[in-house]
């Protein structure tokens, strides 16, 4: 099977902001993963590599609402104005993927 990079062809413009904003994200994102394979390398307790660990996951779940919300906003608001009833079963699937 044949693995996608991307889910559609679809591109997305942002604000500076915007764009400032996420990548800001997932640069402490990334650092905090360094940081936690450090933990690893030097043999760190347990439960100290878990807190970081969860610290992560909360990190990436403020991107994901900061990306989701403006997808709503944009993407999703433009395309029910242009008629494309179709970005609501989009929405959905993603939602429904999310919450896994």
């Amino acid at each position: 099977m044949e693995e996608k990079t991307c889910c559609c062809k679809k591109t997305k413009e942002r604000t500076p902001e915007e764009y400032k904003s996420l990548i800001h994200r997932l640069n402490r994102i990334e650092g905090q993963i360094r940081g936690i394979r450090g933990m690893v390398e030097k043999n760190a307790y347990c439960t100290d590599i878990l807190m970081q660990s969860a610290a992560v996951t909360a990190a990436v779940n403020a991107f994901n609402k900061e990306l989701l919300s403006n997808h709503i906003r944009t993407c999703v608001a433009q395309d029910i104005r242009d008629g494309k009833d179709e970005v609501i079963d989009e929405l959905v699937t993603t939602l429904q993927k999310l919450m896994k």
